[in-house]
């Protein structure tokens, strides 16, 4: 996976501008700028982050990896299913998506 997203992630953790965890995710939504969801996520939880993002219109990166993949990528020493980023440039966002699409 990409350095673009690994930096966004951790910078966004570090100021605090990252939410984590599929239910916290769907609870902030509205906030969001970015949602990251791993391939471990699955179910009901799933359906209402994807329902969520269409109806709002944010855009949504499908992680490759698991959970764990992900939390790593966080810097994070747990598993993270979901993490939305609420503070992040329109720009950064699209190069993200262009690197991950790769």
């Amino acid at each position: 996976m990409g350095k673009l997203l690994e930096k966004a992630l951790k910078d966004a953790i570090n100021d605090d501008k990252c939410v984590l965890g599929a239910k916290e995710v769907i609870q902030s939504i509205k906030d969001a700028k970015l949602v990251v969801i791993s391939k471990s996520l699955t179910g009901n939880e799933l359906k209402q982050i994807q329902k969520s993002t269409t109806d709002g219109k944010i855009s949504t990166l499908n992680y490759g990896g698991t959970s764990i993949a992900l939390g790593k990528l966080c810097g994070l020493q747990f598993r993270v299913s979901a993490a939305s980023l609420t503070s992040i440039a329109d720009t950064n966002v699209k190069a993200i998506l262009k690197e991950e699409s790769q």
